[in-house]
């Protein structure tokens, strides 16, 4: 695995999250042009890397209807898109390690471009990176036994409404889903961290399969070595992060499911969440722990138990 932990590369990510988060994009408002901007370039990536979208489907887009993200509260949103793309599993290819993040942020207010670079911009290009990794690891003859699905969702600041179009229309059976690994803001530091960025919030390992939680930190103290913070895994946190990004919609399911995050900063939500404040040696080896969970679970001889009961 190291070779490929070590082709997660500081540069791309740089790169990638320079154009996602930048003006022309235009905050990636759900449904917006800017968003259709950054998904383009996110698919463009993905050709350029040789990795294709899912079998089944018949292209990067799965389309998620304006009706289905106006029902629950309508915000007048247009049609919108999540985008996925999918390497193949070697092994047991009709096993699914989803990989999540949402791609959409706030757009444009009074003027100003709400660039959404940790949120979420950081998690985007962490899977581009992370789906590049194991398409390397594929085209080498070492692809992942179980196969992967890169979730790309729309609709998260409107309310998880991407991931939960995913989970009621899935491409693959929720039954065949191993486990879902979201990133949700990788790219900066807290206040409770002010002088280190080399932690990292892992919350819900531990809700669903012990097998998740060993994965998490077993792989950590291999290769990664972050601390891991489990502030935010209290069930009674008044947070309620867990129920606040998009790996909820696959934990309802009793699929077996980790949200990697920073925390919260100054710029939360903010005008101030730009590229210029993301600490790259942080998202690189946050995204580098990320890979480790997934090649671990996809990799590893039984899928995850679900041995626990969601509460």
């Amino acid at each position: 695995m190291n070779t490929y932990l070590s082709s997660i590369s500081i540069e791309s990510l740089r790169t990638n999250l320079t154009y996602i988060a930048s003006d022309e994009t235009e905050g990636r408002e759900t449904g917006s042009e800017g968003q259709k901007k950054a998904g383009k370039f996110i698919i463009d990536f993905y050709k350029k890397n040789g990795i294709s979208f899912p079998k089944g489907a018949d292209s990067y887009y799965q389309k998620v209807p304006a009706a289905f993200l106006n029902a629950k509260r309508n915000e007048n949103l247009p049609d919108s898109e999540n985008i996925w793309a999918f390497i193949e599993g070697s092994e047991k290819p009709d096993e699914i390690v989803v990989l999540s993040a949402h791609y959409d942020h706030v757009g444009i207010k009074n003027g100003e471009v709400y660039n959404g670079a940790d949120d979420d911009g950081s998690g985007t290009v962490a899977l581009m990176e992370m789906a590049a990794a194991f398409q390397k690891a594929k085209n080498e003859g070492n692809g992942p036994k179980r196969s992967i699905l890169i979730l790309h969702v729309t609709g998260e600041e409107h309310g998880l409404h991407g991931s939960r179009y995913y989970s009621e229309n899935p491409l693959f059976p929720l039954k065949n889903t191993v486990a879902d690994v979201n990133i949700d803001m990788i790219g900066r530091r807290d206040d409770f961290h002010k002088d280190s960025n080399n932690y990292i919030y892992v919350i819900g390992s531990d809700y669903l399969s012990s097998d998740l939680y060993n994965i998490c930190e077993s792989v950590n103290q291999k290769y990664i070595n972050l601390t891991i913070d489990y502030k935010y895994n209290d069930k009674s946190d008044p947070n309620r992060f867990y129920y606040r990004s998009d790996h909820y919609n696959f934990a309802k399911h009793n699929i077996p499911s980790v949200f990697l995050f920073n925390g919260t900063h100054a710029d939360y939500h903010k005008p101030g969440d730009e590229v210029s404040k993301i600490e790259f040696d942080a998202l690189t080896k946050r995204t580098q722990y990320a890979f480790a969970i997934a090649w671990e679970i996809a990799n590893r001889e039984k899928r995850l138990l679900v041995d626990k009961v969601e509460k």
